[in-house]
């Protein structure tokens, strides 16, 4: 084994910055390009240095070989403080009787239940719109995920002013979260931040004021998430969670759950509106299995060639940046990684691998065919995570998206406003798109 000091290092730091500036100017085309440097390659995040792992097995070893060795790390760290703890930033023991205690809202049989209001909601938006309106997706699609998840995370009435703020706050920290995250502490204090804490103190204000409300009310014995979190109880201990606590998983279940939806609905349109052939598919699919009537949670298995087009939008546009800290000496690509390392890998970057995914850059569903997906590395493939820390709410994106797409999809054809340009990927937690402005069309035009 080499030790550490043998890692090479990336190309383009400059002294007391290190490599700030090329993941500021274009992150996901640096961290693309670093698999050519090495399997295991050292970035500086001013003087602090960073090992990113590349490559399948080495990434697979980092969230499942050596996961109990390693937990969350700087780039959580960062966040913590802004977003709070929740399971997306938790660790150790934190993390595990949280998720114990989410698990069940995530059950099948919820979101079945979950299913009804994700086709209500997607009937209400395709309803809304009129032959020729243009508007802009990645707005449309947001607000489409926030209202959706307020109905399941909050009673109507309470929650009302939490949806308000995450409508209003929600865009401005995504889009500042993965650049504040990865710049050195030092820079916290420049007026660039000052939109985005407050915005992130604004939104878990009004959440607090939601959870107290709540839990003074005595309604907590209703379905929406916030009341089972608010009356549920560890098995073994009996205690429950603190407000604090519960604001901090909704507060992470809203970033995942709006970001994830949205960016994955707002590509998918851009790209069937550049592959039309695809799009026919997808429409002959839905006339079949769903007709007329409203999209149900028995659709969703049956909808296969919507699955397939989701599973490559995720790959093109996934998760930008991990990162975890060995708490123990491990083993990574032959390197000696002592404890207190920090590791980051990207799955944007592994999933636009060549090794894995021939002409990586291109839009085919067809490669997630079950003969084509066979012969994929199953390492290779992990949209959403894998091991313990696996996102926990990903069968209710999947759900959620397919009945929209279906839903809209069987009523209006989308594409692109005439003079406007293509969107662009802009990294946050995944590579959403800056803008994406279309004209919504009738379906039999």
């Amino acid at each position: 084994m080499f030790e550490l000091t043998a890692v090479p290092r990336a190309p383009g730091g400059i002294p007391l910055l290190g490599h700030v500036l090329p993941l500021q100017r274009d992150p996901l085309r640096f961290l693309r390009s670093l698999r050519a440097v090495g399997d295991l390659v050292r970035v500086d995040i001013g003087t602090m240095p960073i090992y990113v792992v590349s490559g399948a097995s080495a990434i697979n070893d980092v969230m499942v070989t050596h996961g109990r060795s390693l937990e969350k790390g700087r780039l959580f760290d960062r966040v913590r403080p802004l977003v709070g703890n929740g399971l997306a930033t938790a660790g150790g023991e934190v993390h595990r009787r949280h998720r114990r205690l989410v698990q069940p809202m995530f059950h099948a049989k919820q979101i079945a239940r979950y299913a009804e209001v994700m086709s209500d909601r997607a009937r209400a938006l395709a309803d809304s719109w009129t032959p020729g309106q243009h508007v802009a997706v990645e707005q449309v699609m947001g607000e489409y995920a926030i209202e959706t998840l307020a109905a399941t995370l909050f009673s109507t009435d309470i929650g009302r002013p939490a949806v308000e703020a995450v409508r209003r706050n929600l865009p401005v920290i995504l889009k500042g979260m993965l650049l504040r995250a990865a710049s050195p502490k030092i820079l916290d204090k420049l007026p660039i931040w000052r939109s985005f804490d407050q915005a992130t103190a604004s939104m878990r204000q009004v959440i607090d004021e939601v959870v107290a409300t709540t839990r003074e009310s005595g309604r907590t014995d209703g379905n929406d998430l916030l009341s089972v979190l608010l009356a549920a109880r560890d098995a073994d201990t009996g205690e429950g969670l603190t407000d604090e606590e519960v604001r901090d998983e909704l507060v992470t279940i809203l970033f995942a759950g709006t970001e994830t939806t949205a960016s994955t609905l707002s590509w998918t349109f851009h790209h069937l509106a550049e592959h039309p052939e695809v799009e026919k598919k997808l429409v002959a699919e839905i006339k079949e299995v769903v007709g007329d009537r409203p999209v149900t949670f028995d659709d969703v298995p049956r909808l296969t060639s919507i699955r397939r087009t989701l599973d490559e939008v995720i790959r093109l546009h996934g998760v930008t940046l991990l990162m975890r800290r060995t708490t123990a000496p491990i083993e990574l690509s032959g390197y000696r990684v002592p404890a207190g390392v920090e590791i980051a890998f990207s799955l944007y970057a592994l999933h636009r691998d060549p090794e894995h995914y021939p002409d990586p850059d291109s839009f085919d569903p067809d490669r997630w065919l079950p003969e084509r997906r066979e012969k994929l590395e199953r390492k290779a493939v992990v949209p959403f995570g894998a091991g313990s820390r696996r996102c926990i709410g990903d069968g209710f994106s999947w759900t959620e998206a397919t009945i929209a797409l279906a839903t809209i999809l069987g009523r209006w054809k989308l594409r692109p406003v005439p003079g406007k340009p293509r969107p662009r990927e802009s990294a946050s937690s995944m590579a959403h798109p800056d803008h994406v402005p279309m004209e919504v069309l009738p379906r039999d035009v």
